[in-house]
């Protein structure tokens, strides 16, 4: 389990007077709430001319999941997703660690209520695996709480996912596995045996309260055939779907990364700020 946060990094959580104006000296208007297993905290201010909200992290924390020891990202991992455009701030915020003593193994962390509920892993080389038998979630999940309109991402898109937050838009969530080749001509299955999409199950209580899904999948086959297959389930009528623009006169951006280093998070807002009626594609 991660280790609590220290009472020094709780201190300066409550005290740091960098972005919240608070009230008068003797008003009570911060709170505070550990998150489950500690690995990191929130505060809000309720001060009417304020409400400030923000969160602070173990940094020294280190975990094991299944066997596997992971701990805080090092300089190496750092400066790879700083040739992203990704923060470190965001990685922290996101809880991405690395498997302990390893920096060429990335660990998203996958949280729900605070609490690691899986994680996956990803080489510098682009290999992907995670837990064998693991429940299967979206990744982002507590940020779509309480959002009315939610971004979905690429299977294998955490890295996006991280790369939308840096636009300004932490209402987004990414698929963990399995993008189809095609559509299925098949009736859409019942839940016991919609294996491929349990991780949309799993999420129901989440989706359910959305009123609008942004698909932003990638252009090619399976990437529309994923939009489709989403689509199906989570109701056409209330999905829309990004474009990606075009690099040249032959070449779409495959992704939200590649239009966050390329064109930048201005670009990238404006381009899923401007996503259009879902309409099947394949």
């Amino acid at each position: 389990m991660p280790r609590l946060l220290s009472s020094w990094a709780i201190q300066l959580l409550i005290l740091s007077p960098v972005q919240c104006r608070g009230g008068k000296s003797m008003d009570k208007t911060l709170s505070q709430h550990n998150i489950q297993h500690g690995y990191f905290a929130m505060r809000r201010c309720f001060q009417t001319n304020c409400g400030w909200a923000g969160q602070a992290f173990a940094d020294s924390s280190k975990i094991t999941i299944n066997g596997t020891k992971l701990e805080p990202i090092g300089d190496e991992l750092v400066a790879y997703f700083a040739e992203r455009r990704i923060s470190k701030a965001t990685l922290q915020r996101n809880a991405v660690m690395q498997k302990s003593g390893d920096q060429a193994v990335i660990a998203f962390t996958y949280r729900r209520n605070g609490a690691v509920v899986g994680c996956k892993y990803r080489t510098l080389e682009k290999k992907f695996w995670q837990e064998k038998g693991t429940k299967k979630w979206l990744y982002g999940l507590d940020d779509i709480e309480e959002a009315a309109e939610v971004i979905i991402l690429k299977v294998e898109g955490e890295i996006d996912k991280l790369a939308v937050e840096e636009a300004g838009l932490h209402n987004c969530v990414s698929v963990p596995s399995g993008a189809p080749q095609m559509v299925s001509a098949k009736e859409l299955p019942t839940l016991e045996k919609d294996t491929a999409y349990q991780y949309l199950w799993n999420c129901k209580e989440y989706l359910d309260k959305v009123s609008r899904v942004i698909l932003a999948t990638d252009v090619d086959n399976p990437g529309n055939a994923l939009a489709e297959e989403l689509a199906r389930r989570l109701g056409k009528e209330r999905c829309w779907r990004v474009h990606w623009p075009k690099k040249d006169d032959c070449r779409y951006f495959k992704d939200a990364n590649e239009v966050l280093k390329c064109l930048g998070a201005g670009a990238l807002k404006e381009v899923i700020e401007n996503a259009e009626p879902y309409q099947e594609s394949v």
